[in-house]
């Protein structure tokens, strides 16, 4: 079944003060159209300018990740994309009106409850999932950071982080559902060692941090008169510096809590990646910057492969064997080119051809230097194409399919003897009339060497 792309039901808003300006700022999620993508608009600035929420536009990731287009930014945007990535939303227009999100309280809760109140919409596009085939690996041998991604059938994240602190040296948590995110990983709030505040103050940072915004650590004792100093800086009651430990209102959810809140930012900062992916993350000592620098190499990933081969094991059983293709198409040596059909749906099918020594066509094209001809290669994807269309049809070994046009044909790579073709063809309209538009690729491996439109019309035949 083909995954729908998703959207809000209708526009919810936060409020609050923003973790590094302390600004009062509103945030509202609007809902968005098909093939939106995420995009977040400043309100607060003339003309609304909006800035693409994907990792290429990622300037910053002290503490936090910022989107930068030009002259517009806006930061600490993580916790509220991980809620809408993990709750399968693709479309989403977000509108601000200052130059962060507000931290709320400092986890993805606030989004959470807001999006499922407001509902989410089902659109008619396909969910455009990229699929980890291999793995990917991003490692910053400085900061011994690592995340490596491998293939799985869908998206979860392992996250292990070690810190040099006897309350979280090493933790581990794991998220294998997406489905649990709301009740296991959103609650988990971001947290703070006093030991980095006053350089964070420094750094003109945690103007709008509270005791109620994020776990804070104390466990590197400082005197009382240091200690009174901070909390008059943070314009908190001042506490018992002999006091170790966690020192926030809101008692831990849970004892690896820092490292639930660590997965939860990979989840956000993954949304940027721009589509949906299917694997599974190993992180290492995770944070901002080794995320931004493997959300960046998967949008590289994505770029190479702008449309993925289909997945191909050949000990399934077919759709549609060979016999069952005899039965739908008349075609016959030395003219037939789909071996089989591995998978079928109304708008979409994938064939197989194994391309061998033995084809006639290569005794003239040619002898020395055997290259399968292009025109037999939009054939062979014009044939796939006439299985799906046929698939619509009651009684289809009754009808018959022919060329009508053909646009946009492009070769990128010969076929040559040993090559295992997949084509992948895609009905572009509804069947009307008898005449169809569809758009077909064909791979070997995982590369296209071959793609077109086609337009076919199916007749009775007499």
């Amino acid at each position: 079944m083909t995954l729908k792309q998703k959207t809000l039901k209708g526009s919810f808003s936060l409020f609050g003060k923003g973790l590094h300006t302390g600004l009062s700022i509103t945030v509202t999620f609007n809902p968005a159209p098909e093939n939106t993508g995420y995009k977040i608009q400043r309100i607060d600035l003339e003309n609304e300018p909006v800035i693409d929420a994907v990792a290429d536009y990622v300037t910053e990731t002290t503490r936090g990740t910022v989107l930068a287009k030009g002259d517009v930014r806006v930061s600490t945007v993580e916790h509220g994309m991980s809620a809408l990535y993990a709750l399968g939303i693709d479309n989403c227009l977000i509108q601000v009106n200052g130059p962060e999100f507000p931290i709320l309280d400092g986890s993805a809760n606030p989004y959470v409850k807001k999006i499922e109140e407001v509902g989410i919409a089902e659109q008619n596009a396909p969910k455009d999932f990229y699929i980890i085939r291999h793995k990917i690996e991003v490692k910053d041998e400085e900061s011994g950071s690592c995340i490596t991604i491998l293939p799985d059938e869908d998206f979860s994240i392992t996250a292990m982080c070690s810190f040099q602190s006897k309350f979280i040296s090493s933790q581990f948590a794991t998220l294998d559902n997406m489905d649990d995110y709301a009740k296991e990983i959103a609650p988990a709030r971001t947290f703070v060692f006093v030991r980095d505040i006053i350089p964070l103050l420094n750094a003109n940072l945690i103007k709008g941090g509270d005791m109620d915004n994020a776990i804070v650590i104390y466990e590197r004792q400082l005197s009382q008169e240091q200690m009174d100093k901070l909390t008059d800086l943070l314009g908190v009651p001042h506490m018992d510096a002999n006091k170790i430990g966690y020192v926030q209102h809101k008692p831990l959810v849970w004892d690896n809590e820092c490292t639930r809140h660590k997965l939860l930012d990979i989840i956000g900062d993954m949304a940027l990646i721009g589509k949906p992916i299917k694997g599974r993350i190993i992180a290492t000592r995770p944070g901002h910057t080794i995320n931004n620098k493997f959300a960046r190499l998967i949008r590289k990933e994505i770029r190479k492969h702008e449309v993925q081969a289909p997945i191909y094991d050949p000990n399934e059983t077919p759709v549609m064997d060979i016999n069952r293709i005899k039965e739908l198409l008349p075609h016959r040596y030395p003219m037939q080119f789909v071996d089989k059909v591995i998978k079928l749906g109304p708008t979409s099918i994938v064939g197989v051809k194994n391309v061998t020594g033995n084809e006639p066509f290569f005794q003239g094209h040619f002898p020395e230097e055997p290259v399968m001809p292009g025109v037999l290669l939009i054939e062979a994807m014009a044939q796939c194409g006439g299985l799906l269309v046929l698939n619509t049809v009651e009684d289809p070994e009754r009808w018959s399919t022919y060329f009508l046009k053909i646009d946009n044909v492009k070769f990128r790579q010969k076929v040559v003897p040993g090559d295992t073709l997949l084509f992948k063809v895609d009905l572009m309209a509804p069947l009307r009339h008898g005449i169809s538009s569809m758009k077909g690729y064909i791979f070997v491996g995982d590369n296209i060497v071959a793609e077109a439109t086609f337009t076919a019309q199916i007749t009775k035949n007499k």
